[in-house]
């Protein structure tokens, strides 16, 4: 290793970012060939504490390993704060539980986004734009009938969003609040849509168009379940419950799809490209899909006929393979605080509807004797906010394949408002991780008659052909 100092920046990049702050402490790090780096603590405004290691490489030639990301911190964000020790979940400062008592989830996306609650006139104006942009144009509404009968909404929602830059977007770029403010209004409100279309195209029923009179979520609720001949009417329960879930997936810091978004971001990517990422990202059923993990495995404890005692102790016996889904969270190590709001939702929504789905009856049990068994209560396995929400949307009436949907449909304004750190920092820098390279040393080349077959050749060359060249 040289001992001159590696440049990490080039022409094209801004120089390593400043923190906006003063730094009071420092950490050395000596290294086994003799270096020491001289290393900032940064410390957040909640007391959370890092070693800033953005000068590691020019410096010294050492990058961090951190598998996962774990242990990393890839960015200082205003926006939302955890604390999963204590489970704590605030939103721009503002307690969740406050937040899912007093708002709306438009008002709650105003304040993600914007930093701030919105003032009556802001809420109005905001709801307005909604409102005159739900509905999606005429020439986009046929490319619902190319996709295949079986498609994953998913699928149909990442598409569509992206196609939807080429209607909603003038240009690549937003260059005034204004403009930030129409289009983030017009992602929120076409979302929901472009969900209920693809829901009903699956179904084979008639795509339903948005009313200006309804608000956000009775408008998605009367764009999933009405017909042409039949007006859906929820019920305030089910609009509460709703209106809850998507609060409570608003945003929830730098996860899979968030950090993606990011990414993404950082490539100076429009808003619409970076949340169809992020729609892709939160496909995977250890992210998004997890609500549908639980509702799979109440279908597995009905269909086998087993009682949810003998569930849970074939869940204790590690040699069975079998997993209690929709229990514990990688950040929360107590109570998870959003599934605290949900239960009380999801009790008032099942008391109010009657329904006799014996999957919603399994829950309820699943979730007594869990809470009751030392074996879930002292690893701190408790319910978890997809355990309750996989149960709401279940009693909605919502389809399994279209839960991760529902959760886009509210992680959008987080998404958002992660794009716009991005877009409005100075000094924000295109995302580049560096790498351990594992693979083989440098190789001299083999011309194709002289490879030997291995598992990925299926065929050997002839030794008379061997001498000759590729």
């Amino acid at each position: 290793m040289t001992d001159t100092p590696i440049d990490d920046t080039t022409m094209n990049e801004p120089p390593v970012n400043e923190i906006p702050f003063d730094i009071l402490q420092h950490a050395t790090l000596t290294l086994p060939d003799g270096q020491t780096a001289d290393l900032p603590i940064v410390v957040g405004s909640e007391g959370e504490k890092a070693v800033d290691i953005a000068r590691l490489r020019a410096t010294t030639g050492y990058i961090t390993l951190d598998d996962g990301y774990t242990n990393t911190g890839s960015c200082m964000s205003d926006i939302t704060f955890i604390d999963g020790e204590k489970g704590i979940l605030r939103y721009r400062g503002y307690p969740i539980q406050e937040i899912a008592k007093r708002c709306s989830f438009v008002e709650a996306a105003q304040l993600v986004i914007w930093g701030e609650l919105p003032t009556p006139e802001q809420r109005h104006h905001f709801s307005d734009i909604l409102a005159e942009n739900s509905a999606l144009p005429e020439d986009f509404l046929p490319h619902f009938s190319a996709f295949p009968p079986h498609a994953h909404p998913m699928s149909i929602l990442s598409a569509m969003v992206n196609a939807l830059q080429t209607y909603d977007l003038p240009g690549m770029t937003i260059d005034s609040d204004e403009e930030f403010e129409r289009v983030s209004a017009t992602l929120i409100s076409k979302v929901r849509t472009i969900a209920a279309a693809s829901f009903k195209s699956s179904i084979g029923e008639p795509i339903m168009y948005p009313r200006y009179d309804l608000r956000y979520v009775e408008n998605f609720l009367h764009m999933m379940f009405s017909r042409p001949y039949r007006d859906y009417v929820p019920s305030a329960e089910a609009t509460r419950a709703l209106n809850l879930f998507l609060i409570l997936h608003a945003d929830h810091e730098q996860n899979c799809s968030t950090s993606t978004v990011r990414m993404v971001a950082s490539g100076q990517a429009n808003l619409y490209a970076s949340v169809a990422a992020g729609v892709c990202a939160l496909w995977g059923p250890l992210h998004g899909g997890a609500n549908q993990a639980v509702i799979e495995m109440l279908d597995l404890i009905q269909e086998s006929g087993m009682s949810t005692r003998e569930y849970i102790t074939k869940v204790k016996d590690r040699t069975a393979g079998i997993k209690l889904m929709g229990f514990g969270h990688r950040v929360y190590r107590s109570y998870d605080p959003r599934a605290q709001i949900l239960k009380q939702a999801c009790d008032d929504l099942l008391e109010s509807l009657h329904i006799t789905d014996p999957r919603l009856a399994i829950a309820r049990e699943l979730e007594e004797v869990a809470l009751e068994d030392d074996y879930f209560v002292q690893r701190k396995l408790y319910p978890n906010v997809d355990f309750y929400s996989g149960t709401i949307l279940t009693a909605l009436g919502i389809p399994p394949e279209m839960f991760t949907v529902i959760f886009a449909i509210g992680r959008v304004a987080g998404w958002i408002a992660n794009w716009k750190e991005i877009h409005d920092s100075a000094n924000s820098r295109i995302y580049r991780p560096r790498q351990i390279y594992t693979g083989p040393n440098e190789r001299e080349w083999i011309n194709r008659f002289q490879r030997e077959r291995n598992t990925t050749q299926g065929f050997i060359v002839p030794e008379e052909l061997r001498s000759h060249t590729a």
